[in-house]
């Protein structure tokens, strides 16, 4: 597969640009920019004693749909419990800093993004220490927002094209500053930031490649449904649950997304839970979307 280009520069929270607008990421590119970020000398922070970042992810919890995705309370204490071992390197934890202050959609999002991606991890791996292990790339998988302008993130006017390949550039450059934080382009953190717009028919970005990792999958599942169901400036409100897993329900007939990932956050959105892999899944279409959503509408 052709390694992809940048198409804007790659730049750091205190405005080092790492690498220009043009460079192709080859693996000689990416060994260098490995190398550079000198991650071992990083000194790192649990995530969830750092200022109120374990506060906030309790109220995002209570806040509806969530409550009751994580009404298991049992759960929801053991998620806690394997979320405080983990640690981020200062500039990981600058990043939540920066949006808490900036952008608190964003803040939100990549908080609600992780736990929810813990929590199908949990469902659908035998594994689920190791496979939480490895989902641990969602509280970062939009990492490379550092590099879209505010005013893009929070427009609530249509996208121009402009704004959305600045927009669409979050997935590499969050692959570039996450391989430069953690000296390594296969951590999984970076492959989550480059691969959650990815799709499993080669439809996404920024590669049109075909998706084929289970957990990054489960981040970009989890990415999408929080994206529908929070109000955003470029729709009048948020859609309602119901529409939200039709969203995906038909993603999933398309071809896009996996059935047992979807079937695992259905089951999560039943009061009662369900076995995911007994859940089923409807495909008649009843939910309505919000009036005026201007997403994915391209201004001339």
């Amino acid at each position: 597969m052709t390694e992809p280009v940048l198409s804007y520069p790659v730049f750091t929270l205190d405005n080092e640009q790492l690498l220009p607008a043009g460079t192709r990421l080859t693996p000689d590119i990416l060994k260098e920019i490995a190398s550079a970020g000198n991650a071992p000398e990083t000194p790192h922070i649990h995530m969830l004693t750092h200022a109120t970042v374990a506060d906030d992810l309790r109220e995002f919890c209570r806040q509806s749909p969530y409550d009751v995705i994580f009404s298991d309370g049992e759960q929801l204490d053991l998620l806690f419990r394997q979320m405080e071992r983990l640690r981020l390197s200062r500039p990981l934890i600058d990043f939540l800093d920066f949006f808490r202050e900036q952008d608190f959609y964003t803040y939100q999002h990549t908080l609600t993004v992780f736990a929810l991606s813990m929590l199908l991890a949990h469902v659908l791996e035998d594994d689920a220490e190791s496979a939480v292990r490895e989902a641990l790339g969602a509280p970062t998988h939009d990492f490379g927002k550092l590099c879209v302008p505010l005013p893009v993130l929070k427009k609530a006017d249509p996208l121009t094209p402009i704004d959305r390949r600045q927009l669409e550039h979050h997935a590499l450059a969050g692959y570039v500053l996450l391989t430069y934080y953690t000296g390594n382009p296969l951590n999984p953190a970076a492959v989550a930031a480059r691969d959650h717009h990815e799709r499993k028919d080669g439809s996404g970005y920024p590669s049109a490649k075909k998706l084929n990792d289970h957990m990054v999958e489960i981040v970009a599942v989890s990415d999408i449904f929080d994206a529908l169901i929070a109000t955003r400036p470029y729709r009048r409100g948020a859609f309602d649950t119901r529409t939200a897993l039709e969203q995906i329900t038909v993603m999933g007939e398309e071809g896009k997304l996996s059935w047992d990932i979807i079937r695992a956050l259905v089951s999560c959105n039943r009061r009662d839970h369900p076995d995911y892999a007994e859940c089923h899944i409807s495909l008649e279409k009843r939910g309505t979307p919000p009036q005026g959503n201007l997403y994915g509408v391209t201004a001339d």
